[in-house]
């Protein structure tokens, strides 16, 4: 799953050295980027884990010159995206390819 990744970051504890989150950015490295799978082990949750995460893929994608990032967010977690700068896209539906799962 990370091949192919254009910027990943990982959160470890400290304490016991194991990963608690990731996630990932998807982009051409030219012009727009999409975070892909960010996700924090359920009792790491609600520490500002997956906020810094956000923050250090936003980094580097903006240290690249690539301004445009995009999200395809779960139901339930715009909260969450709004709260590390995202915002809805009136007028434009997501869409995949038929009979893909």
């Amino acid at each position: 799953m990370l091949r192919g990744s254009y910027a990943v970051a990982v959160a470890v504890d400290p304490a016991s050295g194991g990963t608690v989150g990731m996630g990932r950015v998807i982009s051409d490295g030219a012009s727009d980027a999409y975070i892909q799978d960010v996700i924090v082990e359920p009792a790491y949750r609600r520490r500002g884990i997956g906020r810094r995460i956000v923050s250090a893929l936003l980094e580097c994608c903006r240290a690249d010159g690539i301004l445009w990032v995009g999200v395809v967010s779960e139901p339930g977690s715009e909260r969450f995206w709004e709260g590390v700068g995202f915002s809805s896209l009136p007028g434009h539906t997501a869409m995949r390819l038929a009979g893909e799962e």
